[in-house]
């Protein structure tokens, strides 16, 4: 729960989309990329709280989720990305437990991959730093932006990783 940093750490845990839009509403959840994947994770609780029977009413439930998510964060980019990826495979399963595994998949895949994004991005960003420089960073770039690892800090993160010194100014 970020709205609890600096003086506590939280975590939280849902079980359902309606307590991860509330999340993402109240900036418990704060960065782009960390905004998108909770979205797609709140779907795949949709998935997993519907009972419908059909794909078309699993579908018409997802679609319904995705709204109440959405709507969350409107200008999000990140959220919007992630809420579409997730209804473009639910759409391309074929019953409904294939669409529930599909969704649940996805978006474990889709936080596996932002990890896997940041620690790249990070390795080829280190290269642009020499021992003993000094960096400056401005935002939310850090893991608590994103699924674990960060982007801009992420960048940072790498450059210490590889062994240099750099000193940083976080505005």
């Amino acid at each position: 729960d970020q709205t609890k940093l600096p003086n506590q750490l939280v975590f939280v845990e849902y079980d359902n989309y309606n307590q991860v839009a509330d999340a993402i509403r109240n900036l418990v959840v704060r960065g782009a990329p960390a905004i998108g994947v909770s979205g797609a994770f709140g779907l795949a609780l949709a998935a997993l709280q519907s009972n419908s029977t059909t794909k078309e009413n699993l579908i018409l439930d997802l679609q319904e989720a995705r709204e109440v998510l959405f709507a969350t964060r409107p200008t999000a980019v990140n959220l919007g990305w992630g809420l579409d990826k997730i209804m473009s495979t639910a759409e391309s399963g074929d019953s409904v437990e294939r669409i529930k595994d599909l969704v649940i998949s996805t978006a474990k895949d889709m936080a596996d991959k932002d990890i896997e994004i940041n620690k790249t991005m990070g390795k080829f960003g280190a290269e642009l730093f020499e021992n003993d420089d000094t960096i400056m960073t401005h935002c939310n770039a850090g893991a608590l932006a994103t699924v674990a690892y960060g982007t801009a800090l992420g960048v940072i993160r790498a450059t210490k990783e590889s062994g240099k010194n750099v000193k940083v100014i976080a505005t």
